[in-house]
């Protein structure tokens, strides 16, 4: 009889603690991500011991919206030691960012949210912006000056780039309006929590760099090659950004590999028979290392033998030329009146007035004692090799900028433009080797077995533009390696990969993207005041159960002190 009393009495708490259960795992549902994104972190790396770039990965803080509290007087600084700023990249004020991370002050983390225009991954959201050409522009140069600010800043927290899309822009309408209250999100106050789990970011231990060069033998009386005078087509492939993830460099210098490869196409047709060969060994070089002073090139030019370096009469460097201006420069080291100088500007300038293109030549004497290299053709002016490089740029940009960054996306690579230094480049190589200066033919003309191919330059750089190419996070067998070394090997011979270790005043760290969690989470006064109902809820729900099934007296004994039982001694 006790005992059925006491199961009686056990089954309303039974019933309480389902019920708990059941609530518990309701809350737990609600604490669900709202969202998760795709996020890019900022390049860290070191430059001769010196720290740049963000040092930290993880992020687990609540979000906010602005440097400047609507509440504090003035618009005075608050403290976001505990808080993940969200900014837009087309609302930023870079005075303000400027000055923040100038004068290092604390920061739980930034969120940089880039237009989908800049998305290599989806040509779809960049044409439904293709029409606001000006706003564009606009966000370019900010883009740029944001970019330049950030890879030569020391930032002690982490900071993400991540692309606007209709989750994280309610995300961000929330916060703002939450903002708006003069209250940050807190744990007192709830709101949205930014969450990355990722591991301390690690040295990249001797990064290495592949350079991939091809042969087009000449034709010899005697067959022997080797004595025949050398014309060397040169192009850097890698790319350095303030997104190592996001830098597929399109311009910078996806246009140029491009080209280079679309050259050596036309010329393979040409080399294929003994008729049509050239009196001409041509090279064709893709180097890496190119941010890093051409790092690359130096090490490819020096581990070639001495005497085949001797035989290169001069070197086209291709570099941003996909641009849709009408206007290239050809950049040379050595003085305008050297004699392969002029051979080389007179041959282009020849074919450029037929293509309607102008092109400007450009002196700049090297410091061999300066150990900064602005242009490839600067390593082979070093080992007195004549060369000269091709680009839409009229000056070389600063060390590490403008080498495939954020804003150099496909958007705005115009094919046409590519084809068009194609033509010029290949025209103006083929009449000199096969004398046909000022005759007026049209070797690879339109139309021909031997026109530049529009369809093959767009696979190539739609592939480009869509693959990440900085240097030290590329394997030894990276798929890009292998695929370019491919493509060569079907239009030349002797193809070969030459793997180096990239100089060692840098050091790069992985933990280039990561997965962002985005969770909505109530304040602790909430969770208190939960808390409270939940508790008033079960003591309710158990003395009525109690009452009901076993009747008053008994919940009264439940809660009576037992009377104590003495221990009888023999």
């Amino acid at each position: 009889m006790a005992k059925s009393h006491s199961l009686a009495l056990m089954e309303p708490a039974y019933l309480s603690v389902i019920t708990l259960l059941i609530i518990v795992m309701a809350c737990v549902e609600l604490c669900d991500a709202v969202t998760v994104v795709d996020v890019y972190r900022l390049v860290q790396y070191d430059l001769a011991g010196v720290p740049f770039g963000s040092r930290l990965a993880a992020l687990n803080h609540h979000a906010g919206s602005s440097l400047f509290s609507s509440s504090s007087a003035a618009g005075a600084a608050v403290d976001l030691s505990r808080t993940v700023l969200i900014l837009p990249v087309r609302e930023l004020n870079l005075t303000f960012i400027k000055e923040y991370i100038g004068e290092e002050k604390p920061l739980g983390g930034l969120l940089l949210l880039l237009p989908q225009v800049f998305n290599s991954q989806n040509n779809a959201s960049s044409k439904d912006e293709s029409g606001h050409d000006s706003s564009k522009a606009t966000i370019k140069e900010v883009l740029l000056e944001l970019e330049r600010l950030l890879i030569h800043a020391n930032i002690h927290y982490p900071v993400y780039f991540g692309f606007e899309d209709d989750h994280v822009n309610a995300v961000l309408a929330d916060v703002k309006k939450n903002d708006a209250t003069g209250q940050l999100a807190t744990a007192t106050t709830g709101g949205y929590k930014l969450v990355v789990a990722a591991p301390e970011p690690k040295k990249i231990a001797s990064p290495s760099i592949a350079n991939i060069q091809g042969w087009l033998p000449g034709m010899r009386a005697d067959g022997d090659s080797s004595r025949l005078p050398t014309i060397a087509v040169v192009a850097s492939y890698d790319t350095f950004g303030a997104a190592p993830a996001l830098s597929v460099g399109s311009d910078s210098n996806g246009s140029g590999v491009v080209a280079l490869l679309e050259i050596a196409r036309l010329f393979s047709i040409l080399y294929s028979s003994p008729k049509t060969r050239g009196r001409y060994n041509l090279l064709f070089a893709l180097t890496s290392g190119g941010p890093y002073n051409y790092n690359g090139t130096h090490k490819w030019l020096r581990s070639l033998d001495q005497r085949l370096r001797e035989t290169i009469d001069y070197t086209i460097c291709l570099n941003s030329i996909g641009s849709s201006g009408d206007e290239l420069w050809l950049h040379v080291s050595k003085p305008p009146d050297n004699v392969y100088i002029k051979q080389i500007f007179e041959g282009i300038s020849s074919v450029s007035e037929e293509l309607g293109l102008k092109v400007q030549l450009k002196h700049k004497k090297i410091n061999i004692s300066n150990p900064r290299v602005a242009w490839e053709h600067e390593q082979f002016s070093r080992l007195r090799v004549t060369a000269a490089t091709l680009s839409e740029l009229s000056a070389a940009p600063d060390f590490l900028e403008s080498t495939g960054g954020l804003l150099d996306s496909r958007e705005f690579v115009d094919e046409a433009s590519i084809s068009r230094s194609v033509k010029l480049v290949a025209e103006s190589l083929a009449r000199h080797i096969y004398g046909q200066e000022g005759k007026g033919i049209d070797i690879f003309a339109g139309g021909s077995s031997l026109s530049v191919n529009p369809s093959y330059i767009r696979s190539w750089l739609q592939f480009l533009s869509t693959t990440p190419r900085v240097a030290p996070f590329l394997s030894k067998n990276d798929p890009l390696i292998m695929a370019l070394k491919k493509e060569l090997e079907d239009h030349t011979a002797e193809v070969s990969v030459q793997h180096e270790v990239l100089d060692g005043a840098f050091t790069f760290y992985d933990a280039t993207s990561g997965r962002l969690h985005i969770y909505q989470v109530a304040s602790v006064t909430f969770d208190l005041l939960l808390l409270l109902v939940l508790g008033s809820y079960l003591i309710t729900l158990f003395t009525f159960l109690v009452v009901t099934t076993r009747g008053l007296d008994d919940l009264i004994s439940i809660f009576r002190r037992p009377t104590s039982r003495k221990v009888k001694t023999a």
